[in-house]
């Protein structure tokens, strides 16, 4: 772990300010997942236990820089209270006299959440002067949000960068991320094989990249196939495809074939002639060969084959890395490959490492969590860390 972490300080008696991520959904003021939430327990738990005045800080949904009941934080402190077995003391400003005076009354050990970040637009601006309100409320500084940790905003980064924070360190959540996805990237069990999908090659491009200096083995599904399929001189009929992609599809296919890389298409998929609408809309569908896919069909999900070439890769797989689904797999219909992913990766012996997101969502979807190895909490943050850019929210923390 090249990032300090709380363990490497001591917190007893001090202030900490801990950036979370309780960006949950809900339904009516209450809350409908708190996969979130209790991920953040370790570190809030370590904190109690070593005598830290917890400071809880996040944000919820895009209130726009503006007070919003509908984002308030405030479920979000009874769920903890529950969870903790412990009064949550919950602020209801962010650096007003409210937040001032409970975080003043804090005593060893006691936890207090302020309201939604986001209820000021300085937040998002990463605004200075904001940034040096929230640092009277820190001693050390928490970074527990790997999900924002892409964004330079004030409390994922400005607070510490701004020279207002100087120990600034992970919980045990980002260090438990940054740990699974470093030996993914520098120190793979071999073969290290990604697993890609989701809609467009362009969301994906630096991962691709990066990857083909790090992977054996790549396999491509979802949308995102059928722009590489065209690219290779296949009728894909109406499936999606990127047209000023194509060019792009042909280098990175042709980068694999210079560096022996192991680049896999779809060789069969699950056809329909028009996309569910709803999403989960029942449509007539069938499976074709990929050069069988007429002029009025779309591809919405890979076939039996093709499931049956991605698993043998996964079979035999050291590292598996899996970003982005293999089909639209809200839909009954075109859920196949994806959950015959999922089940592949949890049955294998390898280190899995599935990315936030589509791919998160399908795997807790499919009932296999427990299986894998990692999970991401990070969707856009564990996709530019693949890609091998900084994060800000990480870069500005301490070094270990």
């Amino acid at each position: 772990m090249f990032k300090k972490t709380i363990k490497n300080v001591d917190v007893a008696g001090k202030k900490c300010l801990v950036r979370c991520d309780f960006n949950v959904p809900m339904s009516g003021g209450e809350i409908t997942d708190d996969t979130r939430i209790v991920a953040a327990l370790p570190t809030i738990k370590y904190l109690i236990e070593h005598g830290a005045k917890v400071i809880l800080c996040s944000h919820l949904g895009r209130p726009k820089g503006e007070f919003n009941l509908k984002y308030s934080l405030k479920p979000v402190a009874a769920r903890l209270s529950t969870l903790l077995n412990t009064n949550v003391v919950f602020a209801t400003d962010v650096i007003g006299e409210d937040a001032t005076n409970k975080v003043g009354a804090l005593k060893d050990g006691q936890v207090l959440l302020l309201e939604n970040l986001r209820f000021h637009k300085e937040e998002e601006a990463n605004d200075q002067e904001f940034c040096r309100s929230l640092s009277k409320f820190c001693d050390i500084y928490v970074n527990d949000a790997f999900g924002t940790a892409h964004r330079a905003h004030a409390s994922t980064a400005g607070i510490v960068t701004y020279g207002f924070a100087p120990v600034a360190v992970a919980g045990f959540l980002i260090a438990k991320e940054l740990e699974s996805l470093d030996k993914v990237l520098d120190n793979p069990r071999r073969p290290l094989v990604a697993i890609l999908g989701g809609a467009k090659v362009s969301d994906k491009i630096g991962v691709i990249n990066n990857l083909l200096d790090k992977a054996d083995t790549i396999l491509i599904g979802g949308g995102m196939a059928y722009t590489f399929l065209r690219a290779k001189g296949i009728q894909i009929g109406k499936s999606l495809c990127e047209e000023d992609k194509l060019p792009l599809a042909k280098e990175l296919i042709a980068k694999a074939d210079e560096r022996r890389v192991k680049l896999l298409l779809p060789i069969d998929a699950v056809v329909t002639q028009s996309f569910p609408d709803p999403i989960d809309a029942d449509v007539p569908s069938k499976q074709v060969m990929i050069n069988e896919i007429d002029n009025d069909s779309m591809a919405l999900d890979i076939g039996d084959e093709t499931v049956k070439l991605f698993k043998k890769e996964i079979e035999s797989a050291g590292t598996v890395v899996w970003n982005g689904p293999m089909g639209v797999f809200e839909n009954p219909n075109f859920a196949k490959g994806t959950r015959e992913i999922a089940w592949a990766l949890a049955g294998s012996n390898c280190i899995s490492v599935v990315g936030g997101g589509d791919s998160a969502a399908a795997v807790q979807q499919m009932e296999v969590g427990d299986k894998i190895t990692h999970i991401s909490t990070g969707g856009g943050a564990s996709l530019e860390y693949l890609e091998g850019k900084v994060l800000p929210g990480i870069a500005c923390l301490n070094n270990n």
